[in-house]
This record gives C-alpha cells, sequence and structure tokens, in this order.
C-alpha cells in the first residue's frame, strides 16, 4: 500500500482478470488515483488499493524474494513469473523454495553434472534448486547433528512427487555406499517411487499421475553421513477410488497395467479390455498420453524385485488386483426369498467363479459373504439375506478394504526390504504430502486433507514467525510488539475433544440410525456460533469451514461411510481361510475377533493420531519447505495463469508468510547497499565519513521517517517505508535530471560551435594552399624550359663525337683482320701435314695387328668347335628323354582326342539309331493299317455278296435245286487270305525282332556313355594332377633360385667357380629330372588305364601321383633338407621378435611397417589361401597395446599401424580384376612348357642377377580372404588407438577445463571453500595447462611420424570437446555467463588460437573452428550495449552459429558485474520466446545443450590420400633381419 504517491510513478492495481495489473500514475485527485496501465487500459483506484512497483527490478527477476525492494503480493508474483518465462522454474522466499511446474522436460537441470555442481555450495550461491535444500540439510545434519525434514507441498499436478524423486535421489547421492559396498538402500527407497505410484496414484482432473495418499519417507543416517535404512509412511489412501470414478478421472494405475498385461498373463488372470470392468469403465479415460501401459507393467516389476518383493509374491499381488476387477463385474439381482440377492446372470457368475479362483477360496462361501450377513446374539446366529443394493455396498466394501490391506502390506514389504537402523543417528525426512484441495463436490477426502494442510500450516507460521525471530535477534532490534496470526480456532473446531467435527463425526458412526442429515444438525446445532463454521444457503447437509487458504464447503453424504474403517466379518472369515497363503496374510485372524462381529474404527481418529505423530516428528527436526505451484490448469508449458498461482500461493502459506513479515519489517536491506541505493537522498552524510551505521542514520534522519530500525548489518524498515525513500529519490534524481540536461545542451552548444569555427580555419588554410601551389607552377616550368636547352646542346655536341671516332675504329678494324688471316693461313698448313704423318703411321700399325688376331681366332675356333661339340652330345641325350616325355604327352592327347571322337560316334550312332527304328516303326505301322483296311474290305465285300446271293434266291421262285459254287474265286479268296495272315505274322516277328536289336543296342550306348563319362573324369583328374605338378616346378625353381642367389653372396666363395656352379646345376637339374620321371610313369600308367578299360582305383590314386619327389631327396652334402613349412614358421618367429621391438624410424617412415610388409609381400601371404602370419601379426598388436595410459607407445604403433594399413591398400586388388602394378613376361601354363623352358636356359646363359633384382617398392597383387581379414583388422586397431588417445587427452583436459570455465572472483565470494584464493595468475595458469598438454601431444605425436591427417582429426575433436564443455557450463551456470568472464574465457581462447597458428594447419587443421560456438557466445556476452541490437543482427551477424533456445538462455541468463549494462531488449526475448513456442514439438530443437562427438572422423581413403608410395623409396628395413641369411631379400 503506498503513502504517499505522486504524478508519474509506477504501481500495481488491482484487476478482476489478471489479478495485477502495472502502470503508471498520471493524476492524482485526493485519495482517487488515475493510472494508465501497460495493458493499455486506465483505471481510477484508491490510494489504498495501489501498491508501488520497483523500477529498478531486473527484468528476469531475482532468484530470492527477499531481496524484492517491496515485498507485497503483486511483486512476488511478478517475480514468479518473469523467472517462469525464461524457464528458470525454482525461486527462494529466504529458505523456502517455490518450484513452479514447467509441464516439459527440463533433463539438463537434472543430471549428475549439476548434482556435483550444488555438493558442498552454501546455499543461495547457486541458482534456486531442489538440490540446494537437499544440500543444506544434509549439511546441516552432518555439522550441527540435528535432523532433518524436507516437507513438499502443493495441489495436484504441482509436481511434489517429481521434487520428492529428486531430493532422494541428492540424498543417495551424498550419502549412497561406495560401489564395492552396494547401494541397496538408497536404490530401494528410489526404487520405491514406481511401485508406490503404481498402487498409489491416479490421473485426475488436476494431474495424470496424482498421488492419492500422503508419504513420508525417513532416510536414516549412520554418524559418517552414509546411509543405513530408511522406512515409507503413509497416510490416508483414497480407497473409494477403487469402486467409485468420476469422468474424466482414472483409477489406480495398477489395474490398467495390469490389462496391459503380457499375453500370457492376461490368459491366466482372465483379464481383458478395460473398459470390459465396471471398477474401469465409470470414466471415458483408459489412457495418458504419452504412456505405455504395458511398459509401465514392466517397469513396476522391475522395480518390485528391487525393492525385495519376489515373483511369486509379485504373482499373487497382481491375482489380488485381478480378483478386484471380476468383483467389480458381479451384478446381482432380487433372489427366491424376501429381500435375497444372487448373481444377476451367467456372466456374473463367471466373475465370481473367477474370482474366487484368483483368491483361491470357496465360490459358494463368496457368494455367501456377499449376499448374506451372520448376526450373533447370545442365543443363536441369525443368517440374514441382502437386498440386491445391499450385495453391491458388500462388493465394494470387499474390493475396498482388499486393496487397502494390499497397499499397506506393500509399504511394510518395502520398508522390511529398506530395513530401517535402530542404532542411526540422524535422519532426513522427505514428506510429499497433498496440498490444499477445494472443489465443487467436497468429500472426507478434501476434510482430512485441508486438516493435514491446517496443521502443517501452523508449523509453517511458526517456522516462519521463528526465522523473523532469529534474524531481528542477530540483528539485535526490537521485536516484541510484532503480532503472530495463528489459526489454532480452525484446528479445535475440527479436532477438539470432546466437541470437535471428528469427535462428533466418531460418535455419529457409533449409532446405527445416525445419516448424515442428523450429523449435520448435529453439527449445525453445536457450531452455530463459531465464527470459522458456516451453514450455507439452500444447503440441508453441507457447512463450510473458513481456512486459512479460504472457505471450503463440504458435503456429508458420504462422510459417515467413509469414516467406518472396519472389515465385515465374513470377508475376513472368507480370505482368512484362503489356500493362496499371500491373501490370507493380508486378513490376520486376531484374537479379539472370537464374536465373529464387525468392530468399528474411525478412519479420522486414527489419521487425526498420525498427524500428530508425524507433527511431532516434524517438531523434532529442522524444517526446510518446498511448495510446488501449478501454473495452469491446461497442463501446458508456457501458460501463467495469475489468479491460480496467487491461489495455491495462498493455500500454499507463502502469502501468509509474507503477511507475517509484514507485520514486522518487510525490507530489510544491508547498509552498503542501502547507502548505494538513497546515498543521493543526503550527499553531505558521504563526505569524509567511513561508517555506514552512522550515514545510514543521517540519511533517515533527514528524510524523517519513524519506527525504522538498525541492525548489526541491515537497515530494517516498516511497510511503505520504502515506498517513501523511492518517492523522494525519485524527486532528487529528476531535479538531478534537468541539471544533466542543462549541462550536456551547453555542452553540445559549445561543441556546435568548435566544429563551425574548425571548418572556418580549415576552408581559409585550403584556400592559401591553392595559391601557393599556383606560384609553384609557373616557377617549375621556368627551370624545366633551361633545363631542356641544356641538355639539346649537350646532345648535339656528343653525336660529333661519335662519328668521329667510329671512323677510327673501322680503319683499326680492317688493318687488324688482314694480319689476323695471314696467321690463320700458316697454321692450317702445319696442322694439315701432320695429319697425313699420323694416318700413314697408323695404316702400318693396323695391318700388322689384324694378320695377329686372324691367327690368335683360328686358334680359339678351333678350341671351342671341340667344346661344344661335347656339350651337343650332352644335349642331345637330354632332348631324347625330353623327346620320349613329349611322346607320352601326344600319345596321351591323342588317345584323349579318339576317346572323344569314339564318344562322339557312339552318340551319333544312337541318334541314327534311334531315327531308323522310329521311320520303321512308322512305316510297319503304316503297312498293317492298309493290310487290315484291305482285310476290312474284302470281309465286307463278301458279305455284301452273300447278302445279295440270298435275296436273290429268296426273290426267285426255286424250280431246281441246282448247286451253283465259284470254287476259283473261294480259293483266290482263301490265297489272299492266308497271304495276309503270313504278312501279319512276319510282320509282327519283325517287330518283336527289332525292339530285341534296339533294346541290345541301348544297352551297349548306356555302357560306353558309362566308360566316356569315366573317361572325361579320369581326363579331368589328370589335368588337375598337371596343374598341381606345374605349381610344385614352379616352387622349386623359385626356391632353387633363392639357393642359388645365397650361395652367389656367401662370404669367401667367388661368384664365377666352376665347383659352385656344377652343384647348382646338378641339384636344379635332378630335381626337374625326378619330377618329370614321375609325372611320364603317371601319365603312362593313366594311358593304360584308360586303354584296358580298368576303373581307377584299380590302377595308381590321385594322393600317388600329387606325391612330391622330395621326401627321399638328399642335398649333395648328404644332409637332409628342411621342409619349407617349418622354415617359413622359423622367418615369422624372427620378424616377429625384431618388430615387437622399437625399431625407430627411417626417412620419417616406420621400419616396423615396411619391414613386415616386405616380408609379407615376398612370402606371397597375401596371394596365400590359408596362412597364419596375419594371425601372429594381429596377435602381437594387441598386445602390444595393452598399456593405453602411455600416449607415447600409442603413438608409435598408431603410426606402424597406419602406415602398413596404407602399404596393404596401395598393394591390394580384389581377386579377378585385370591389371598389375608391374607388366611381367607371361609364363608357360603347361607343365611340359616350363621345362622345356628350364632345359632352354643353360648355366651359362641364365642371369642369376636379373632375377634377384630388387622388386618394385609397391606392388599390386590379387588378395585372398586371410589378406582382406587382416586388413579389416588393421582398420580396426587404427581406430582403436586413435580413440584412445583422443580420450586420454580427453581425461587431461577435463580437470583444467572446469577450472577455466569461471573468472577469478574479487570479492568474498571468490575464497574457496579450503580458504585459499587464487589470483589472476593461477587461473592464467590453468589456460596454460590446457596449451602444455596439447604440446605434449603434438610433440609425441611428431616424434612417432603420425600421419598428419590423424593429428588433425585428434585435436579437431579435442578442441570439439573444448568447445562442449565450455558452452555447456556457460549455459548452466549464472554465474558463468557474465560480462567479466566472457571477457577471461575470451582471452584464454585467444591462447587457444596462438597455439593453432603455431602447430600450422599440417596438424591443427580446422581445430579453431570447433570452437564457434564458445567463440560466439564469449563475443556477444563482451558487446556493449546489447539492448540496441536486433535480433537479425545476433542471428545473421554475431551469433549465426547458436540455436533459438542458446541465444535465449544466453540472453536471459546474462548479467554485468562490471559496468551493470542491460540484456538484449524485451522485443527480442519476445521474438526468440514466439520462435520457441513454435519449434516445441521438436525434440532436438528443445535441447539447447551441445553433445560431444566421440565417433571416428577419418576414413581409410583420407588415411591413404595423405601418404605418398614415394616417400618409401629411401626406407631402410630392420638392421636386425639385413642379418639373417633368410632375410636377404631385404636387401633388394
Amino acid at each position: 500500500m503506498v503513502a504517499s504517491v505522486a504524478v508519474g510513478s509506477l504501481v500495481w492495481v488491482e484487476d478482476h482478470d489478471e489479478a495485477w495489473l502495472d502502470g503508471e500514475v498520471i493524476s492524482v485527485n485526493g485519495d482517487d488515483i488515475k493510472v494508465l496501465c501497460t495493458s493499455g487500459k486506465t483505471v481510477v483506484v484508491k490510494s489504498s488499493n495501489v501498491y508501488p512497483k520497483d523500477a529498478e527490478a531486473p527484468p528476469c527477476g531475482v532468484d530470492d524474494m527477499t531481496k524484492l525492494a517491496y515485498l507485497h503480493e503483486p511483486g512476488v508474483l511478478q517475480n514468479l513469473k518473469s523467472r517462469y518465462d525464461i524457464n528458470e522454474i525454482y525461486t527462494y522466499t529466504g529458505n523456502i523454495l517455490i518450484a513452479v511446474n514447467p509441464f516439459q522436460r527440463l533433463p539438463h537441470l537434472y543430471d549428475s553434472h549439476m548434482m556435483a555442481q550444488y555438493k558442498g555450495a552454501a546455499f543461495g550461491e547457486l541458482s534456486p534448486h531442489p538440490f540446494a535444500v537437499a544440500d543444506a540439510a544434509y549439511r546441516l545434519m552432518i555439522n550441527e547433528g540435528i535432523s532433518q525434514a524436507i516437507l513438499v507441498s502443493g495441489e495436484s499436478g504441482a509436481g511434489k512427487t517429481e521434487s520428492t524423486k529428486l531430493l532422494m535421489r541428492y540424498l543417495a547421492y551424498m550419502g549412497g555406499r561406495l560401489a564395492s559396498e552396494g547401494r541397496s538402500v538408497e536404490q530401494k527407497v528410489l526404487e520405491s517411487n514406481p511401485v508406490l505410484e503404481a498402487f498409489g496414484n491416479a490421473k485426475t482432473v488436476r494431474n495424470n499421475n496424482s498421488s492419492r495418499f500422503g508419504k513420508f519417507v525417513e532416510l536414516q543416517f549412520d554418524e559418517r553421513g552414509r546411509i543405513s535404512g530408511a522406512a515409507i509412511r503413509t497416510y490416508l489412501l483414497e480407497r473409494s477410488r477403487v469402486c467409485q470414478l468420476s469422468d474424466p478421472e482414472r483409477n489406480y494405475h495398477c489395474f490398467y497395467m495390469l490389462c496391459a498385461a503380457p499375453p500370457e498373463d492376461i490368459k491366466h488372470l482372465k483379464l481383458g479390455n478395460p473398459r470390459t470392468f465396471h471398477y474401469l469403465n465409470q470414466t471415458n479415460c483408459y489412457e495418458l498420453d504419452g504412456i505405455d501401459d504395458a511398459k509401465e507393467y514392466t517397469a513396476t516389476r522391475k522395480a518390485m524385485d528391487t525393492v525385495g518383493i519376489s515373483s511369486e509374491e509379485q504373482d499373487s499381488i497382481f491375482r489380488v488386483i485381478a480378483a478386484i476387477l471380476h468383483l467389480g463385474n458381479i451384478e446381482f439381482t432380487k433372489g427366491k426369498e424376501y429381500d435375497s440377492s444372487m448373481p444377476k446372470d451367467e456372466k456374473s457368475w463367471f466373475h465370481l467363479r473367477t474370482a474366487a479362483e484368483l483368491f483361491m477360496c470357496d465360490e459358494k462361501a463368496l457368494e455367501d459373504s456377499l449376499c448374506r450377513r451372520v448376526i450373533v446374539t447370545r442365543d443363536e446366529t441369525i443368517t440374514k439375506e441382502l437386498d440386491p443394493e445391499a450385495a453391491v455396498s458388500s462388493r465394494d466394501a470387499l474390493a475396498k478394504v482388499v486393496y487397502s490391506r494390499l497397499f499397506d502390506w506393500l509399504v511394510d514389504k518395502i520398508n522390511n526390504s529398506i530395513g530401517q537402523d535402530p542404532n542411526s543417528k540422524y535422519l532426513i525426512g522427505v514428506l510429499d504430502i497433498y496440498g490444499f484441495e477445494s472443489f465443487k463436490t467436497n468429500s472426507f477426502e478434501q476434510f482430512c486433507i485441508n486438516l493435514t494442510n491446517e496443521k502443517l500450516q501452523q508449523h509453517f507460521n511458526q517456522h516462519v514467525f521463528k526465522m523473523e525471530q532469529e534474524e531481528y535477534t542477530r540483528e539485535e532490534i526490537n521485536w516484541s510488539y510484532i503480532e503472530f496470526i495463528d489459526n489454532q480456532d480452525v484446528l479445535d473446531l475440527i479436532e477438539k475433544k470432546p466437541g470437535g467435527i471428528i469427535a462428533l463425526l466418531d460418535e455419529a458412526c457409533m449409532f446405527p440410525r445416525s445419516t448424515h442429515d442428523t450429523f449435520a444438525q448435529k453439527l449445525y446445532q453445536t457450531f452455530k456460533n463459531h465464527k470459522r463454521f458456516s451453514k450455507p444457503k439452500l444447503a440441508r447437509s453441507d457447512f463450510t469451514i473458513c481456512h486459512y487458504a479460504g472457505d471450503v464447503t463440504y458435503q456429508t453424504e458420504l462422510f459417515l461411510e467413509k469414516n467406518k474403517d472396519y472389515v465385515i466379518a465374513e470377508h475376513q472369515a472368507l480370505l482368512s481361510a484362503s489356500k493362496c497363503s499371500f491373501a490370507s496374510s493380508l486378513f490376520p485372524v486376531s484374537n479379539e475377533e472370537t464374536s465373529k462381529q464387525s468392530k468399528f474404527s474411525s478412519i479420522g481418529s486414527r489419521f487425526k493420531q498420525q498427524l500428530q505423530a508425524l507433527l511431532e516428528t516434524l517438531s523434532a527436526t529442522e524444517p526446510h519447505y518446498i511448495r510446488c505451484v501449478k501454473p495452469n490448469n491446461l497442463l501446458k508449458p508456457h501458460i501463467f495463469e495469475n489468479q491460480n498461482v496467487l491461489q495455491q500461493l495462498r493455500c500454499g502459506g507463502v502469502l501468509e508468510a509474507i503477511r507475517i513479515s509484514c507485520a514486522g519489517y518487510p525490507t530489510k536491506r544491508p547498509f552498503y547497499e542501502f547507502v548505494d541505493r538513497f546515498g543521493v537522498l543526503a550527499p553531505e552524510a558521504l563526505d569524509g565519513s567511513t561508517d555506514e551505521v552512522a550515514v545510514c542514520k543521517k540519511l533517515l534522519e533527514k528524510v524523517g521517517l519513524e519506527g525504522y530500525q538498525i541492525g548489526k548489518t541491515k537497515v530494517f524498515l516498516r511497510a511503505g517505508q520504502m515506498a517513501v525513500l523511492d518517492t523522494k529519490r525519485t524527486e532528487i534524481l529528476g531535479k538531478s535530471a534537468s541539471i544533466i540536461q542543462r549541462k550536456i545542451r551547453s555542452y553540445m552548444a559549445r561543441k556546435s560551435f568548435i566544429l563551425f569555427r574548425r571548418s572556418t580555419i580549415l576552408i581559409q588554410s585550403v584556400c592559401r594552399g591553392e595559391l601557393a601551389r599556383h606560384d609553384y607552377e609557373t616557377k617549375r616550368r621556368e627551370a624545366s624550359c633551361l633545363r631542356i636547352q641544356r641538355d639539346l646542346r649537350m646532345y648535339i655536341a656528343r653525336k660529333v663525337y661519335k662519328e668521329k671516332r667510329a671512323s677510327a675504329l673501322s680503319v683499326q678494324t680492317g688493318m687488324r683482320g688482314m694480319a689476323a688471316r695471314n696467321e690463320l693461313r700458316f697454321r692450317r698448313q702445319t696442322k694439315a701435314a701432320i695429319l697425313i704423318q699420323s694416318h700413314c703411321r697408323k695404316f702400318l700399325a693396323h695391318s700388322k695387328y689384324v694378320k695377329l688376331k686372324k691367327a690368335t681366332i683360328t686358334t680359339q675356333s678351333a678350341w671351342r668347335g671341340r667344346v661344344a661339340r661335347k656339350e651337343l652330345r650332352s644335349l642331345k641325350m637330354a632332348a631324347r628323354e625330353t623327346g620320349a616325355l613329349q611322346a607320352a604327352k601326344n600319345k596321351l592327347e591323342k588317345q584323349v582326342e579318339e576317346l572323344t571322337w569314339r564318344l562322339q560316334l557312339e552318340k551319333r550312332m544312337r541318334t541314327d539309331l534311334e531315327e531308323a527304328k522310329t521311320q520303321e516303326n512308322t512305316k510297319l505301322r503304316t503297312a498293317v493299317q492298309e493290310l487290315q483296311l484291305q482285310l476290312k474290305e474284302a470281309k465286307d465285300t463278301l458279305v455284301k455278296e452273300r447278302e445279295a446271293a440270298k435275296t436273290a434266291a429268296e426273290t426267285i421262285p426255286v424250280i431246281q435245286e441246282v448247286p451253283v459254287v465259284d470254287h476259283e474265286l473261294t480259293e483266290k479268296l482263301n490265297a489272299e487270305n492266308a497271304e495276309l495272315k503270313d504278312l501279319v505274322s512276319s510282320l509282327k516277328t519283325k517287330i518283336i525282332e527289332t525292339e530285341k536289336k534296339y533294346e541290345e543296342t541301348y544297352k551297349l550306348s548306356e555302357e560306353r556313355l558309362k566308360q566316356a563319362m569315366e573317361a572325361e573324369s579320369m581326363i579331368v583328374k589328370l589335368k588337375t594332377t598337371m596343374h598341381s605338378l606345374e605349381e610344385r616346378i614352379a616352387d622349386m625353381e623359385s626356391e632353387n633360385k633363392i639357393q642359388w642367389q645365397s650361395l652367389l653372396t656367401n662370404k669367401g666363395v667367388p661368384p664365377q667357380s666352376p665347383d659352385l656352379a656344377s652343384k647348382v646345376e646338378f641339384l636344379y637339374f635332378s630335381r626337374i629330372f625326378s619330377l618329370s620321371y614321375i609325372l611320364s610313369n603317371s601319365l603312362y600308367s593313366c594311358v593304360q588305364v584308360l586303354e584296358n578299360g580298368n576303373h581307377a582305383n584299380e590302377s595308381i590314386t590321385l594322393n600317388d601321383l600329387l606325391l612330391t619327389p622330395e621326401k627321399g631327396f638328399e642335398t649333395p652334402d648328404n644332409k637332409p633338407r628342411r621342409p619349407p613349412i617349418d622354415r617359413q614358421h622359423e622367418d615369422v618367429d624372427a620378424l616377429m621378435e625384431c618388430v615387437v621391438k622399437d625399431v625407430g624410424f627411417s626417412q620419417g617412415k616406420p621400419v616396423a611397417a615396411f619391414t613386415i610388409y616386405k616380408c609379407l609381400l615376398h612370402w606371397k601371404s597375401f596371394e596365400a589361401e590359408r596362412t597364419s602370419v596375419f594371425d601372429r601379426l594381429v596377435q602381437m598388436i594387441g598386445s602390444a597395446i595393452e598399456d593405453q595410459d602411455s600416449n607415447d607407445h600409442m603413438a608409435y604403433w598408431l603410426s606402424n599401424t597406419s602406415t602398413l594399413l596404407f602399404l596393404l591398400q596401395k598393394s591390394m586388388k580384389p581377386a579377378g580384376t585385370a591389371g598389375t602394378a608391374s607388366v611381367r613376361k607371361p609364363q608357360p601354363t603347361s607343365l611340359f612348357g616350363r621345362m622345356t623352358m628350364g632345359f632352354r636356359s643353360s648355366p651359362s646363359t641364365v642371369n642369376f642377377g636379373a632375377a634377384s633384382a630388387a622388386l618394385e617398392t609397391v606392388k599390386q597383387v590379387e588378395a585372398k580372404y586371410p589378406a582382406l581379414l587382416f586388413n579389416q583388422q588393421l582398420i580396426a586397431y587404427v581406430e582403436k588407438m586413435y580413440g584412445i588417445i583422443r580420450d586420454n587427452l580427453k581425461k587431461e583436459l577435463g580437470s583444467l577445463l572446469a577450472l577455466c570455465i569461471q573468472a577469478p572472483r574479487t570479492s568474498k565470494g571468490s575464497v574457496l571453500r579450503s580458504g585459499r584464493s587464487f589470483g589472476k595468475e593461477s587461473h592464467t595458469n590453468h589456460w596454460q595447462g590446457i596449451i602444455d598438454c596439447l604440446n605434449t601431444l603434438l610433440t609425441t605425436l611428431k616424434e612417432n611420424f603420425v600421419p598428419p591427417v590423424l593429428v588433425q582429426k585428434i585435436f579437431t575433436q579435442t578442441f570439439q570437446y573444448v568447445n562442449v564443455q565450455l558452452f555447456n557450463s556457460l549455459l548452466l551456470r549464472r554465474e558463468c555467463c557474465t560480462f567479466s568472464n566472457g571477457e577471461y574465457v575470451k582471452s584464454g581462447l585467444a591462447e587457444l588460437e596462438l597455439w593453432c597458428c603455431q602447430a600450422k594447419d599440417e596438424y591443427a587443421g580446422s581445430a579453431w573452428d570447433e570452437l564457434k560456438h564458445i567463440r560466439q557466445a564469449v563475443g556477444f556476452l563482451v558487446i556493449h550495449q546489447k539492448y540496441r541490437i536486433s535480433y537479425d543482427e545476433i542471428i545473421n551477424d554475431l551469433c549465426p552459429v547458436l540455436s533459438v533456445q542458446q541465444l535465449y538462455r544466453i540472453c536471459t541468463l546474462y548479467w554485468d558485474d562490471n559496468y551493470n549494462t542491460r540484456s538484449v531488449s524485451s522485443e527480442v526475448i519476445s521474438s526468440m520466446r514466439v520462435l520457441m513456442t513454435e519449434d516445441s514439438n521438436n525434440a532436438v530443437s528443445n535441447s539447447f545443450l551441445l553433445d560431444d562427438n566421440s565417433s571416428i572422423p577419418f576414413s581409410i581413403d583420407e588415411l591413404s590420400n595423405s601418404i605418398e608410395v614415394k616417400d618409401f623409396l629411401d626406407v631402410k628395413p630392420a638392421i636386425d633381419l639385413l642379418e639373417n641369411p633368410y632375410f636377404h631379400f631385404l636387401h633388394e
């Protein structure tokens, strides 16, 4: 309320729709004030109904509302709204945390990084957060040894459950055991939430996951601060929800989860769609958006496993839940007797049987317990039938009591599983309790909930008043006259005994004839004069209680029924006798229940006792408060409803706490802030004074205020006094502004005069300069004319002189030339004479030499002819043997051709025979058909003749019988008939003979075809054998060449030794002849097999053909030679033993990789189908890189592996591709061709030096599968070693980056907890530490010659990691988002840029570009006058890389701790908010944090392109292997 209002003052006025509107006073007329609101509306209000507005309040609000200049209702509301608009959902009011539900996920606020930030931080040092409250409670418990309690309250949907989860997560984080000790207790506490939510939470009108019970979690700690035990206490589960629902609410979550269980569970429990169950289909809401009940079912069972509920118990729990659903589907109709009942139809009987089966009880007993009551009197037992309505009530009562007992069992089971520590020293309790509720219809549950909130509000008021008292005492001011507002009268109205509402309700429940009407009349009569109790108009049984949060009207219709808590005796007996041990354990038999009667128990009284025990626990602890607020009823983000929030602040007691504060001294300002703000009221008090207390007193005395208090560190002002001071300050500032304007105008006028005067002087100087330049030009022209004349005269004189000099030189030249020609002529004549003499002498000497040479050649030719004839004889003998082999081959080929020709001939004969047979059969069939036709015609003719004769005989009268017989015709016919019969029989005989002949021919052709197939298979086998023998001969040739080379290079043996040549010749030709002999014998045997027609298994086998002739072969020295496989194994062992050591580098390339490549190439390992060399290499590399902590060691092997991979990539080509790296002369493919080449190359003509010439540096070969697999394994090792080096560097930089995020503080806050404060130099050392790490790694990579492309990628990803860490910290911590911190980080980034320049692009690459996010963010922080920058300039020029969410976060968190400059304008903030709302559906766009990329950023092609083949021309192999005689090929 404003004491004095002046025109131009900013005030708050009350509004019916928006609660409060801010505006400016435009006129004052007595008590009437005319205000122009910012919304454009103009209102006239009384001065007593307006509140002052702080014009200097930050636009983004303050994190602690006790810092507000005006602590009143509109100020609190505006501060919460301002912070909610920038997604700052937490705000302090002293030590009370207000949490506004954002209705969206903000995962960055709750990760382990945030918990680490708040660990050990002083309360209020960081942004408001539940972690800060939990940390303060934990620190107080450890430091002062006092148990703590955290009370979380708010209405349904405000986020109480989520806040409770966060608190327990942080307390488990702080007090959890080590990994080796296990984290069972805290894990079970956290995992108990899903279990309790599944069975105790439901969807209501205001919340999709509303807790329908109160929960108090006690976390017990030992003396070391570790969690040693826990306990969960629950209050007032809403049992009526099991049977009664209102649209659009849902029943408890567990029912819907069970209906979405796996099919086998559904079938076992006989469940179905939730719409088919009465307890679930009373509403139209069956599913929740974004919730999968099937997944929730699985998660709930997993949580049950964690808290120690066995699978058998879980099955029993869900059996009971299913039985409750089946109970609800049992409908009743009238029975045969009066007022009796029975199940309505077959469907009801089915659900009755199913419920009995699930409860594992008798079906008849279940029916009797629902439809009948047993009344036990002193004399007899009476069975009473229940009508259908009473039976439904009995059914619902059973369902409610079973569910209530099940929930209590779950809580007890969780407590037993978690385990309580009886020896615990401290505890921290977290209370998740329902908030104040006021609906259109308020029943017994709302009555108990509001009673709880009244009790807690009293506790809260006492705490707030206690805090005020402690502060006043601490500041040593007088506070004895401050009044405390209490709500004890409301508590007495409800729970006073006797005479309270609960006592009257218990009394009414004990009388059977009592109804809600009689109970209501009793209330009206008892409390008719109570100021907190009233009877609504037009209501017969309702009553209204005036709570601290407002009036609530209760309907008493169900008060009596819901207050009764007893188990019907029949239900108790039924379930106690259940065969299901779990169901029977829910209803244990009590010794007191021998009378079979239902014993009454009051829920209200029991709840009151629980509440009293809870308050006693809270009173023994140090309380902390979290008030949860729901900003809107739509449950959507970015909507802030002022009226709704104000109502919740009232219900949560926040406004009550403000009212208590306002009753004393609501405005508290430290001396330095007070002097800084109001020093302008008395400047003379500041002159020469260093005592802030004295200055404050002088200021207040000059203003004339009364009632204020001066404490030890603060000034305490009464309500309204801050507004008086601000009004006077505004007046003084207005006058000062006028003086400043006057001075500024004077300054501007003088500045304009000076500018005009300066311009005049400039014009004059320009004119004088122009005149001087004109005079200078005239003088310059005169001087030029004189110079031209002088130069012309000089030119003419010089020309005459040159002409005379040229004439003299011509005469002298002619004379000297004539003398020189004479001398030349004489010299030529002398030289010719000498030449003639020399030719004559040469001719005489040459003639003598020719004669001598001719005689010598004649002698040599005779001798050489003799030697040649001798050699010719030996060659002819070898040729004869070769001719024999050639003849055998030719004979074999001819036989193969003959067999092929025979096979084709047989096929043709068979085809011709079949065609002839077909033609002959066709002719025979045609002939038979013709004969049959002739026979048929003859028979027809005979029949016709007989009929004609018969007819003639009948028509002509018989005079005399004269036999007339044509014997010739008869005989002729008989003869023809006999011929036809003979012809038919002969045809049949021919057909039979033809068929026999065809069968014989078919069998013969089959046999010959079979022989031809066998011959063809034999030919294939022979060809295979020939190829294998050719390969063996090629291997022998190469091996002989190697041996020849080794023998030639032995020390002490001359290369032209005839003994050595003869040995090599003998070795070479003996092995060739042995193979040739075996091959010729094999071929001859195969030919004999084919000629004799025997099978292959009767002659030599293929295995005999493939046997090598080396088994029994000995060298000329009579020493057995080692097999090649053993030799190769020894060579591989020698290679491994050499390269596993650090053999260094040659010409900037790794020696080990080059040596391995040369060996693999020489051994032809790339072309081998099977080899173990690659496996040995992979094992060697894997064992070598086990030490992952040494970057030097890893860099050495990364260099070797990447180089070897490059060589393999350049050498290998897939099998079957055309073209090779080096063109080689085509080799003969046949065995005889290769043998002939061997015979033709005699030792005297073979150039062994050419055979041992060096191979090209990189040669392409056809890669087989082992080589391709080795290539892939090398790629995997290169990527692995790259990742290890990169991650090691990130690990080193991580700790340094945490120290480089925030600039050093110069205030008291810069002092660390250890008592040490670091100056600018120490913080600069952190950046230098980063530079040292980068330099160390760069030096290591250079020394090991790692390919530059890999070095670039390592530093690029490292700088990306630096960018992510710095940028995310900037967005998460408000203290980092300041002007001074921006300058500090910018200076560190400048050092990184300098490092990139020094490292050059070859190694740094694009690393500097990866810091673009932090560079642009820091650049934005250090810009002055941000409020003048438009949104387009920000996104296009200043920060084009940053997203809207990131810019919004930076703009809202920014504050200038040096120059107090403003952030961007409100228009820019509004534009960003609109864009964020449009992108709200995009999950990616909502995330403003950056992710670190740990992928492999390079391809093998990039690595291959970065290395040149020519770089390996001068690389030397390993020195150790060069001394080994079996590695002499490395010299090539």
